[in-house]
C-alpha cells in the first residue's frame, strides 16, 4: 500500500528503526514537512487530548472501552453496593449506551463528511459529553444512570469513526498508518489513567464532600474535558474544505489539494441518495461491516479483567491498577504494530496480533490453568491494540476514491457492529449466573470464533483490493500500449493515426 513496503525486505535493523521514527521523510519538500507538522499539532493533539484527558477513547475497542472502563471501574469501586446492583445492571448500562451509539452512527458520520460542519462537530460533542459526565456524578438512582448512558452513547456516536475519517482526509499512505496508531494509543492510555484515577479517588476522596470515590471520577473527567473541548474550537481543522483555521496559510491549503490529488483521495462532494446506491453495489461495505461486527463481539470480554480480579478477592486498589498492564501492552501494540503495518504488508502484522488474541481466548476457554498463565492471557489481549487502527487505515486507503462512501461505510460499520452489543452481551456475556462473568462458558468460545473470522475477513479484503489494483494496472498498461500502437511518424514527429 505504500512505497516503504516495497523496500521493507531490504531494510537492516538500523534502517527499520529509522523508518519507524521517520515521520517527516527527507524526500518530502520542506514546506510539505512543515504542513505535516502543523496537522500533527492540531489534529493529533486534539484527538489525543480528547482520548486521554477525558479518560475515554475515540477509537475500536476504541471509543467505547475507556468510557466503559469508567462505568466498570465505578461499578467495582462502590457503585454496585451504593445502588444495590446485584443483577445484570452493568449490562443494562451498556445496552442503553449501545442503543444510542447505534442509532446516531450513520447520521453523525454523514454530518462529519460535510466540510462546513466537520470543524465544529467534535468540539461541540466534547462539551456536551463533559456536561453529561458531571451529571453522572450526581445520579441518585439507577434509572438516571440509564438515561445518562443513553445520552453519552448519542454524543460519542460519530467521534471514533469521525476521527478516522478526518485522518484519512488529510494523510496518505504510511503517514496515515503511523498517525492512526499514535492516536490510538490514547485508548489504552485513557484506560490506564482511568484505573489509576479511580484507585486514587477511592483511596483519597471517598467521603470528601459527602460523596463516595466513584462519583469523584466522573467529576474529575468533566473538569478536564471542558477545557480540552474549548481548545478544539480553535485548533481542530475539520477536513480539507472546512473553514480555514488561523495556522494554515493559503499555500498550505493548495499543498493539501495537491497531496490529496496525488494520492487519489477524493474530497466530499454533494450529498445525495446516490451514495447509498453506489456503496451497496461494491464489496467494500459488506466485508468491512462484517469485520467490524466480529471485532466488537470477540473483544467484548477482554476489557473486564477487573471482574475476574474482584471474583478472585483482590483489593479495590489492585482491581483498578492491575488491568493497566494490559493497557500498557496495548499502547506499545497500537503504536508499533500500526507503524510496522506502514512498512510491511499489513496482513502480516494483523495476523501476528490475531494469533496472540486467539491464544489468550483459548486459555480462557480452558479456564482451569495456573493463575500466572491466566494473568499472561489477560495481558496478551493487549496486542489487539493494533487491530482497529490497521483496519481503519486500510479502509481509508481502499476507499480513498469516494469520500461519501468512506463515511457511509465507517458509520455503517459502527452501527452494524455495535448493534450486536445491544443483545449479545445479555446472552453470551451475562454479569451474573452460572455462565456469568468472568467465566463466560459460552462467551469465550464465541470470542474465539469471531477473532478467527475477523482475521479471515481482513486478509480477504486485502486480497480483493490487491486483485482490483492488478486489474486496473493491466487495463492501464493495455491502454498505453494501444496509444503507442496508434502512433505514426509524420515529418519526424509522432502523430495519431486518423
Amino acid at each position: 500500500m505504500s512505497d516503504p513496503k516495497h523496500k521493507a525486505g531490504r531494510l537492516s535493523l538500523l534502517g527499520l528503526v529509522k523508518e519507524v521514527f521517520n515521520w517527516y521523510p527527507s524526500s518530502y519538500p520542506a514546506e510539505e514537512r512543515k504542513l505535516l507538522f502543523k496537522l500533527d499539532l492540531s489534529i493529533l493533539i486534539f484527538a489525543c487530548l480528547c482520548s486521554g484527558v477525558s479518560i475515554r477513547c475515540l477509537s475500536t475497542r476504541c471509543q467505547y472501552i475507556a468510557d466503559q472502563t469508567n462505568i466498570s471501574n465505578a461499578y467495582v469501586s462502590g457503585l454496585k453496593e451504593d445502588f444495590g446492583l446485584y443483577g445484570n445492571e452493568l449490562n443494562y448500562f451498556n445496552v442503553c449506551y449501545y442503543t444510542a451509539y447505534v442509532l446516531f452512527q450513520i447520521p453523525g458520520l454523514l454530518f462529519m463528511s460535510r466540510p462546513k460542519l466537520a470543524r465544529w462537530l467534535l468540539p461541540t460533542l466534547e462539551v456536551l459529553w463533559g456536561i453529561c459526565t458531571f451529571a453522572q456524578s450526581r445520579a441518585t438512582n439507577v434509572h438516571q444512570l440509564y438515561a445518562l448512558r443513553f445520552l453519552v452513547g448519542m454524543l460519542e456516536a460519530p467521534v471514533f469513526a469521525g476521527t478516522h475519517f478526518v485522518l484519512g482526509s488529510w494523510y496518505t499512505g504510511p503517514e496515515l498508518f503511523k498517525r492512526a496508531g499514535t492516536w490510538f494509543i490514547c485508548n489504552p492510555l485513557g484506560t490506564m489513567v482511568s484505573g489509576y484515577l479511580q484507585a486514587a479517588a477511592y483511596t483519597n476522596l471517598s467521603g470528601v464532600g459527602g460523596m463516595p470515590g466513584w462519583r469523584w471520577l466522573f467529576i474529575i473527567d468533566g473538569i478536564f474535558t471542558i477545557p480540552v473541548a474549548l481548545i478544539g474550537f480553535i485548533i481542530f481543522p475539520g477536513i480539507p474544505g472546512s473553514p480555514r483555521p488561523f495556522y494554515l496559510t493559503g499555500r498550505d491549503i493548495t499543498l493539501v489539494k495537491e497531496r490529496t490529488e496525488r494520492a487519489k483521495i477524493r474530497q466530499p462532494g454533494k450529498m445525495s441518495l446516490d451514495v447509498f446506491k453506489r456503496t451497496f453495489k461494491r464489496w467494500h461495505i459488506w466485508v468491512f461491516i462484517t469485520c467490524y461486527a466480529c471485532m466488537i463481539i470477540c473483544s467484548y470480554p477482554a476489557s473486564y479483567m477487573n471482574l475476574w480480579l474482584k471474583a478472585e478477592g483482590y483489593s479495590v486498589t489492585q482491581i483498578n491498577q492491575l488491568p493497566t498492564i494490559t493497557s500498557g501492552i496495548s499502547i506499545v501494540a497500537s503504536w508499533l504494530g500500526t507503524t510496522l503495518a506502514a512498512i510491511y504488508p499489513e496482513w502480516i502484522i494483523f495476523t501476528i496480533a490475531s494469533a496472540g488474541c486467539l491464544f489468550s481466548t483459548l486459555c480462557m476457554i480452558i479456564w482451569e490453568i495456573p493463575t500466572a498463565l491466566k494473568l499472561v492471557a489477560w495481558y496478551t489481549f493487549g496486542v489487539s491494540g493494533c487491530l482497529s487502527p490497521i483496519l481503519y487505515s486500510t479502509i481509508n486507503l481502499i476507499v480513498r476514491d469516494d469520500a461519501e462512501e468512506r463515511a457511509l461505510i465507517m458509520g455503517s460499520m459502527m452501527t452494524f457492529g455495535y448493534s450486536f452489543n445491544i443483545w449479545v452481551p445479555l446472552l453470551a456475556y451475562p454479569t451474573a449466573g452460572p455462565d456469568g462473568a468472568p467465566r463466560w462458558r459460552k462467551g469465550w468460545p464465541i470470542s474465539f470464533v469471531f477473532f478467527f473470522l475477523l482475521w479471515a475477513g481482513f486478509v480477504g479484503s486485502v486480497y480483493l483490493w490487491r486483485r482490483e489494483q492488478r486489474k486496473e494496472a493491466l487495463v492501464s498498461s493495455q491502454e498505453s500500449s494501444d496509444e503507442e500502437t496508434d502512433t505514426v511518424i509524420v515529418d519526424g514527429a509522432p502523430a495519431l493515426k486518423s
